[in-house]
C-alpha cells in the first residue's frame, strides 16, 4: 500500500519539490476545465443536459461537479479536474489529501462521481476515466507512484494538497473504459476522439 497507508505522514512521504499556486489561478483553471467538459458532454450526447452542481451542498461533499443527464441512460456524476502542469510529464495528479493542514481527504478517494473528467488544459485534452474502476486499480498499485505536494495561497495563508503522480498512458492502457479525447482548437464543436 501507499506510504500514507503505512502510517507515514504526507510530509514524510512526498518529494521535496512543492509547487505553489494562488487560489485565483486554481479557480481559473477549474472554471476552464468545467467549461470544456460541459461543452464536450453536450456534444457527445446531443439532446443531453449537463447540470453544474459545484456550489450545491448536496453534491459538493460527494465530490461531484456536474450531473450528465442523457435520455434513456443513467444519470452520471462527473468530477472535473483541470491541470495546467502535468501534460508535459504525462501524469495525473490524483488528489489523496485535499488540505493537509486540516487533514481533509482528497476527492479522488471519496468522490461519488461515476466519471473523472481530467483536463490537460495546455493541450486541450480530456481524459474520461471511470472513477470507481480507476480508484480500485490505483489502490492495488498505490506504492508504485510518487507523492507530490502543491501549495495554494489563500490571502495571507496557504494550504497543502497531496496527490499521487500517475502516468496517464498507463491508466489509459490498463483501466477498461478510460479514454482520451483531443478537444482541438478553441472553436466550438471540434472534439476528436483518440486512443
Amino acid at each position: 500500500m501507499h506510504a500514507l497507508a503505512s502510517g507515514a505522514t504526507p510530509s514524510q512521504s512526498t518529494a521535496a519539490l512543492t509547487r505553489a499556486y494562488s487560489i485565483q489561478a486554481v479557480q481559473h483553471a477549474a472554471n476552464r476545465a468545467v467549461a470544456l467538459v460541459r461543452g464536450f458532454l453536450l456534444e457527445e450526447a446531443p439532446g443531453s443536459q449537463v447540470h453544474d452542481v459545484q456550489e450545491d451542498p448536496r453534491f459538493r461533499h460527494r465530490g461531484v461537479d456536474l450531473l450528465w443527464e442523457r435520455a434513456g441512460l443513467d444519470l452520471l456524476g462527473v468530477e472535473v479536474k483541470g491541470d495546467r502542469q502535468a501534460a508535459r510529464r504525462g501524469t495525473y495528479f490524483l488528489e489523496l489529501v485535499s488540505n493537509m493542514e486540516k487533514e481533509t481527504p482528497g476527492c479522488f478517494l471519496y468522490s461519488a462521481a461515476d466519471l473523472l473528467a481530467y483536463v490537460f488544459l495546455d493541450r486541450r485534452e480530456l481524459h474520461l476515466l471511470p472513477l470507481p474502476a480507476v480508484r480500485e486499480w490505483f489502490v492495488a498499485r498505490a506504492s508504485e507512484f510518487p507523492l507530490r505536494r502543491a501549495q495554494t495561497r489563500v490571502g495571507p495563508g496557504r494550504y497543502t494538497t497531496v496527490g499521487a503522480a500517475v502516468p496517464a498512458a498507463r491508466v489509459l492502457r490498463e483501466v477498461g473504459g478510460a479514454r482520451r479525447v483531443e478537444l482541438g482548437s478553441p472553436r466550438p464543436g471540434n472534439p476528436r476522439l483518440a486512443r
